[in-house]
């Protein structure tokens, strides 16, 4: 499902559904950067909803396709909340996030969403939403994430400038996650080495759509740290943190995941990867439109070690103690697009809430062979991200448990 070494996820589509179609086509089809002056949910990043008459269809001649949270038809939304299915659009509407709504339903205001069952939302860092934020999907058949589900998951956009468009676009580089609302953490192998300007997408989901009902936040990228070991021959310390010129605003699918001490040793339990990358390895695979999630074993560090030796990387093959491993599982894996992408893992004692374990580095293949994935250890190198946070005078404490 999700990279390794990231090699430029254009918009995440494959290379098949690239013949035919001039860049700016491409860069419409996937992470889409539409007009943010109405958006329903404030902030950045989301179109005003299109009110579009339906005609020509039995029984519609009076409804407007609005999104799901501007209808109170007392079906799919009567508190901003709905089931929504993923693969089945509502009859004449383009999107499965659209109902046709009679104009005595219709609102302006969106409709958002009662306080969860026993009060609101926990306060701190790394709280899961399980059951999506504003609705819930149904049809989700291909391991696809809820909307808000892992609201600390953001995409790493990078700007690139097309002879003859005086538009700059933006390319999907990366994952990351949000552990500060004005620091994302990512893979170096995302970021390195290369002489370009990046931009953060907070609460990104479908990549296609801009209907939910919160939008997703972009923002600029200030400055960039590596970790000074990083060894970019093999993915040595592979960690880099991306500090923002203005913080994310905190919102219910927008929030930061929590860090593990340095002292944690992350051997056993299953946890959860995310991202747009690939299904499977290779020509065949495709990029994700919608956040995908996996969970899967962490494998502990003698076993993976073997379990690579017996790939193409031989016999004697040292596992670096920067990196642990996660999977093994047939077909369930992360892979190509999934670079700088979190693994989270559950915080013992702990409703819903994790902790970030690594990041994706690398593997062999995709879910092939029985090979777990390789990611960042990332508790070995939480003393380094807080020396980063604190000489910038940034607060270490929201991704502290």
């Amino acid at each position: 499902m999700i990279t390794r070494i990231a090699a430029f996820l254009l918009l995440a589509i494959s290379i098949d559904a690239q013949l035919g179609k001039d860049l700016d086509t491409l860069i419409g089809e996937v992470f889409k950067n539409p007009d943010t002056t109405n958006a329903p949910g404030g902030g950045s990043g989301s179109s005003a909803p299109s009110l579009q008459p339906v005609e020509g269809v039995s029984g519609a001649e009076n409804c407007t396709c609005v999104p799901y949270y501007l209808c109170n038809n007392g079906t799919i939304n009567t508190n901003g909340e709905g089931i929504i299915d993923i693969r089945i659009q509502d009859g004449p509407c383009q999107s499965y996030l659209e109902v046709c709504c009679n104009e005595k339903d219709q609102v302006t205001e969106p409709i958002t969403p009662s306080p969860p069952r026993g009060g609101e939302k926990p306060k701190g860092c790394g709280y899961r939403n399980p059951d999506g934020v504003g609705f819930r999907i149904t049809g989700d058949k291909e391991n696809e994430a809820q909307f808000g589900e892992f609201p600390w998951m953001v995409a790493i956009l990078r700007e690139e400038s097309v002879e003859g468009n005086p538009m700059k676009l933006n390319v999907y580089q990366c994952g990351g996650a949000l552990i500060h609302p004005q620091v994302v953490l990512t893979g170096a192998h995302c970021v390195s080495g290369k002489n370009k300007s990046f931009k953060i997408r907070a609460g990104e989901w479908d990549t296609q759509h801009a209907q939910e009902l919160f939008p997703h936040q972009d923002r600029e990228v200030q400055s960039i740290s590596i970790h000074p070991q990083y060894y970019a021959g093999a993915l040595y310390n592979d960690v880099a943190l991306l500090f923002l010129k203005s913080p994310v605003d905190i919102v219910e699918n927008v929030d930061v995941v929590c860090l593990p001490p340095s002292n944690l040793v992350v051997e056993s339990g299953r946890c959860y990867a995310t991202g747009w990358g690939k299904d499977v390895f290779g020509k065949k695979g495709k990029y994700q439109v919608i956040l995908k999630k996996i969970d899967l074993p962490i494998v502990p560090r003698d076993t993976c070690q073997t379990k690579l030796r017996n790939t193409r990387l031989g016999a004697h093959f040292q596992l670096h103690k920067s990196f642990v491993c996660a999977g093994g599982e047939p077909e369930k894996d992360t892979c190509k697009g999934d670079g700088g992408s979190p693994l989270v893992c559950p915080i013992e004692g702990s409703t819903n809430r994790f902790y970030q374990a690594g990041i994706v580095a690398w593997g062999i293949g995709c879910g092939e062979n029985e090979t777990p994935g390789v990611y960042v250890n990332v508790p070995m190198f939480r003393d380094w991200i807080d020396e980063q946070l604190k000489d910038k005078s940034l607060e270490i404490s929201g991704y502290q448990y």
